[in-house]
């Protein structure tokens, strides 16, 4: 497994594009007509059409796009050539949303010269605001002349809100001697606490790999990447993550499970856990990754739980803010943690590249130095050990701290 450069476009046969179309309106006061305004809107495409898998938000209450793309699958039989994705606005809770976003659809596929139906759409921002459909008319033709197999900055960009950084990740790895690719790119600060996928996150590969398959790799895959993540407890409205394969690679398809999948999974697995911890570290207002691993558990759902409950924690991620050791918060989250094991066995060490202070011991505190767990808390990434000592599955969790700048961001979010 290799790390290369390339994001959605690491993968052959993948284009984007991104620009600015005026989606959310400049502020008039400060508006400076000789400052390049961040892209709003993206476009990318494979050369040839590909196998597709997605999963969206279980939030009762789904965006538009979600709806539609969906529905686009579902009648294209998971076949997709191209995405097109907006920041600024969420497009969710509008009577006219389905509308827009299924607009959209129609937009790209009269430009590619495709069925509107393998069209995946996807947005983020404001709730409740109307989705402006005029500057994204105006926008799809230049995303469409603009397309270049070089461009993945250009979308990732495109997709931000809050984010202070963009989120992309690829890697090389081969099936039966063939050398093949996948990457991706995500957004997310805040707003996020998934329940099957987070924020937006698209994936690209040349792999030859069933629809089938690829939704069982994406679905088996998210459960210990997107799943193990939360910034603050809030599950999105427009979480979805969608992966393609386009087969340009050469690989004989994957159609079954065995080495070939395995090897799949891996890539898949490095790429979405890489991109998972991106987010949390870029978490609103973070000052501090968190990254919780438990081991020791009688099962994968035990050990999932009990390291998503200490990331969860607002009580805990306040401490890590302040750089105290306050492992009784730690302790608190395992115990309501709603899984069955016996706390009296847990033992639990704070880490970093500083150290490690072990704080707990079969379920009681420990003598430990203040001064050298605050040398360790100084760190902006921070890990948390948990052993139950009940078993022999693992799992890592990832969130960030909680600072004030959370609340002056999401304070004044929608103005």
């Amino acid at each position: 497994m290799k790390y290369v450069d390339g994001g959605i476009c690491a993968a052959k046969g993948y284009k984007a594009s991104g620009t600015y179309c005026g989606i959310k309106k400049p502020n008039v006061e400060n508006f400076d007509p000789n400052v390049k305004h961040k892209n709003d809107i993206c476009l990318f495409t494979s050369d040839v059409i590909c196998n597709a898998a997605a999963v969206y938000t279980q939030n009762k209450v789904k965006g538009a796009p979600i709806l539609v793309t969906k529905a686009n699958l579902e009648k294209s039989g998971n076949k997709a050539i191209a995405v097109i994705a907006n920041s600024k606005n969420a497009n969710t809770c509008n009577a006219d949303g389905v509308e827009k976003a299924d607009k959209m659809c129609e937009l790209v596929a009269s430009e590619l010269k495709i069925p509107k139906e393998q069209v995946i759409v996807a947005s983020t921002g404001v709730i409740g605001q109307v989705l402006p459909i005029e500057p994204i008319i105006k926008a799809v033709p230049i995303l469409a002349k603009e397309l270049d197999y070089g461009k993945n900055e250009e979308a990732s960009t495109a997709i931000m809100t809050t984010d202070t950084i963009k989120k992309e990740y690829a890697v090389e790895f081969e099936i039966g001697g063939v050398k093949c690719t996948l990457g991706g790119m995500a957004k997310g600060s805040g707003m996020i606490h998934p329940n099957m996928a987070t924020t937006l996150n698209f994936i690209t590969s040349d792999c030859a790999i069933s629809a089938k398959m690829l939704q069982k790799a994406l679905s088996e895959i998210v459960k210990v990447t997107y799943n193990c993540l939360s910034v603050d407890g809030d599950t999105s409205t427009n979480d979805m993550v969608s992966l393609m394969a386009n087969g340009l690679a050469g690989n004989k398809e994957i159609t079954e499970e065995g080495t070939a999948f395995d090897t799949f999974k891996q890539a898949l697995y490095e790429v979405m856990a890489n991109l998972t911890r991106m987010l949390a570290k870029d978490g609103e207002g973070a000052s501090k990754l968190l990254e919780c691993i438990c081991t020791g558990a009688p099962d994968k759902d035990t050990a999932i739980t009990v390291a998503k409950s200490v990331v969860c924690s607002s009580l805990f991620k306040a401490a890590m803010f302040g750089e105290d050791a306050n492992w009784g918060r730690v302790l608190c989250a395992i115990g309501y943690a709603d899984a069955d094991f016996d706390i009296n066995k847990v033992d639990v060490d704070l880490r970093s590249e500083h150290g490690t202070v072990e704080v707990c011991k079969n379920g009681s505190g420990i003598e430990f130095s203040e001064e050298k767990a605050s040398k360790v808390l100084a760190s902006d990434e921070i890990y948390i050990d948990i052993n139950l000592n009940q078993g022999s599955e693992n799992a890592t969790a990832w969130g960030c701290d909680l600072t004030y700048d959370y609340v002056k961001i999401n304070g004044d979010y929608r103005t």
